[in-house]
């Protein structure tokens, strides 16, 4: 019983395989506004962002992704793994305990058959005195919180993948429309040059020269119809349809509704996005197994019962049992292994530091995020502006180049050169509302995209 005195004194010594988390240095303190952003109201993101684009279909298709992405399953999957994992931890700091039953029979030559019937219960328990069990709840608890926050994230990055391809998608049948309209452009001045050279006023080359226009426009129109068909494939995936028989029925950009996001402040990005949460929940987890790995240098002390009938006859327990029991406690105190139990503290310890600068990285990487896509999306809006006014005047610029060429003022190389400008002029239109989408997607998704914990 001795054995027992030393109890309070090694849980004095087993607090120090405990130590606090490690939290990351960030040089300095969150701005008090961003780089980029005009007014820093704290508004909130909505939960359901999305929906500010104006468009039904997307909720349609945000809603079937949500519902049959298998990325989205296989990260449910992965938090019903970890919420499995705390249970196998939470099981050490239980006794285990074993029933077992044996009965035989046997024979040998010229000799009575010998029956015999044993039935024991078993017991054993593991002192926890340093906290290794429960820093092992801890790290799996901690876990399953960095899985979860892992999936949240997932969730947010699959809505907005969902969202930038179906815009593509729409922009791309946009930028076909444009190229259509401006082969009908080069074949209605293909026309109007056949007639002048049969009337004489220009020679053949013209002719050659509009014809090789009007192909060339032609040959544009195939990698768009390309592109827009293999994007709208990569969406049926990502929502987890089959592209076979997959349709969007938009036809183009026009009508969708391009948000104004309000960033908020900056000191409220830290608590706004699953992937720091996972950050966070990853670097406990690495100090709870700092913690168990501390422990394993440190004595452990078993505590192991046993109770067991046992009969001369097969199970006859009631006719003259033996009964036995034991109950025994050990302690066993690691002496020498090679250094392998100092070298798992080193690598635990080493892992913690790593995933501090993990999760300063994450930090940074996060308020780079936003302040790249309030960059964009302040920009892209007055290029889009700006382009919008440039396809105006190269529209003009055709027509009065058609009007010159018509009465020969002026040769077909204008004529071509407007051509050439209004096609460029239309197709950057088109990539600058595009950018415009995508660039209020980023913003919605560096914000966090509403998410807080739990709320997924």
């Amino acid at each position: 019983m001795k054995l027992f005195h030393w109890i309070p004194i090694l849980v004095l010594t087993g607090c120090a395989a405990t130590s606090p988390v490690l939290t990351p240095e960030i040089k300095t303190q969150p701005p008090a506004a961003w780089n980029e952003a005009a007014a820093q109201e704290a508004a909130a993101v909505s939960a359901e962002w999305w929906d500010e684009f104006d468009s039904r279909e997307l909720r349609s298709l945000v809603e079937q992704a949500l519902a049959g992405s298998p990325d989205l399953a296989i990260a449910m999957e992965r938090v019903r793994q970890a919420e499995a994992q705390v249970r196998v931890a939470g099981a050490s700091l239980f006794p285990s305990l074993n029933l077992g039953f044996d009965s035989r029979a046997s024979r040998a030559e010229s000799s009575p058959t010998s029956e015999s019937s044993s039935a024991a219960l078993s017991a054993s328990y593991e002192v926890d005195l340093w906290g290794g069990n429960a820093a092992g709840v801890r790290g799996a608890q901690a876990g399953l919180a960095a899985t979860a926050f892992d999936r949240d994230a997932a969730r947010l990055t699959l809505i907005a993948g969902v969202a930038n391809s179906y815009f593509e998608v729409l922009s791309l049948r946009s930028r076909v429309a444009v190229a259509r309209e401006n082969l009908a452009i080069a074949e209605r001045v293909a026309a109007l040059v056949r007639v002048r050279a049969r009337n004489g006023a220009v020679s053949p080359l013209d002719v050659a020269r509009q014809e090789a226009a009007v192909l060339s426009r032609r040959a544009g129109l195939l990698p768009l119809e390309q592109q827009e068909r293999q994007t709208l494939a990569a969406l049926a995936v990502l929502i987890g349809r089959l592209p076979e028989g997959f349709e969007v029925e938009a036809k183009g950009l026009a009508g969708l509704a391009v948000p104004a996001v309000s960033p908020g402040l900056p000191a409220d990005l830290l608590v706004r996005r699953p992937d720091l949460a996972a950050a966070e929940a990853g670097l406990a987890a690495a100090n709870a197994s700092l913690a168990a790995a501390r422990t394993a240098l440190l004595p452990s002390i078993q505590l192991t019962g046993s109770a067991g009938v046992a009969s001369g006859a097969l199970l006859a327990f009631m006719s003259g049992p033996t009964a036995s029991a034991a109950i025994a406690a050990s302690v066993l105190q690691p002496i020498f292994d090679g250094g392998r139990r100092r070298a798992e503290v080193a690598i635990a310890q080493s892992r913690e530091r790593e995933l501090v600068e993990v999760y300063r990285k994450a930090i940074l990487a996060a308020f780079a995020d936003v302040e790249s896509a309030l960059a964009a999306a302040s920009r892209l809006g007055e290029r889009e502006a700006l382009q919008r006014q440039v396809e105006e005047r190269a529209r003009e610029a055709l027509r009065l180049a058609e009007v010159r060429y018509r009465e020969g003022a002026d040769d077909l190389l204008s004529v071509l050169d407007a051509q050439r400008t209004l096609a460029d002029a239309q197709d950057q239109l088109e990539q600058a509302r595009l950018g415009r989408l995508e660039a209020a997607v980023a913003l919605f998704r560096a914000l966090g995209g509403g998410w807080a914990a739990g709320s997924a």
